[in-house]
């Protein structure tokens, strides 16, 4: 339950209420507490609000919320950071600033062992978005969070990183590269066979490479 964009004590009551409703049939509940910027389902904003780690022992407890979804610099979508925000490299590709890790520091330390979520965290790999603008799309200065941070969260309380955007870049890029260079193609099975294929791809590299939850389902 995201309540994070309503005042705190309104977020509080919401994700309590939730709580007390859903402890009742075993289901878990993950609470939000920081704002993320960027656009997910009806919610949205033009700018993040990193979690105060003062306030966390407080909302854990009053809500009864199994795990926490926190902010500490990620963003929903494929825009997750203005160009003025990040520096170029060597190449001119864009480079986001850093997450903040010593919020999620300061949370593990007055929640200790208490499962950490990170929400808005997908990569926008750049293969993808120059495949796509390739074949007719338009995703200028689309930046995602660095795998190597995201690495990094998942070896700490981070239990669960969620990485939408990644999928459907992935399924997008697969789709217009197909539509374009096969322009008699009318069967689905044909593009969405190779979205398919491409996003199973993402995932396995996910999985192993950046989550580190390979195996962990044994």
């Amino acid at each position: 339950i995201d309540g994070s964009h309503l005042p705190y004590e309104e977020n509080v009551a919401l994700t309590k209420k939730v709580c007390d409703y859903a402890h009742q049939y075993d289901v878990t509940v993950e609470g939000e507490l920081g704002v993320l910027a960027g656009v997910e389902d009806e919610v949205s904003s033009d700018h993040h609000t990193y979690t105060d780690p003062e306030e966390v022992i407080d909302f854990a407890t009053r809500t009864g919320v199994d795990s926490l979804a926190i902010s500490i610099g990620t963003s929903h979508g494929a825009y997750k950071f203005k160009p003025e925000q990040c520096t170029r490299d060597a190449n001119g590709r864009l480079v986001p600033p850093p997450l903040a890790f010593n919020v999620l520091d300061a949370v593990m330390e007055k929640l200790p062992s208490f499962p950490i979520v990170l929400h808005g965290s997908s990569s926008v790999p750049q293969e993808y978005v120059e495949e796509i603008n390739e074949y007719g799309g338009k995703l200028p200065d689309a930046i995602g969070i660095p795998e190597e941070e995201l690495r990094k969260a998942a070896k700490s309380a981070v239990c669960k990183i969620n990485i939408d955007s990644d999928s459907r870049l992935a399924m997008t890029a697969a789709v217009r590269k197909v539509l374009a260079t096969k322009l008699a193609e009318f069967d689905p099975r044909k593009y969405l066979g190779p979205a398919r294929d491409e996003m199973e791809k993402l995932y396995k590299h996910k999985i192993v490479a950046v989550l580190g939850s390979n195996g962990k389902a044994e």
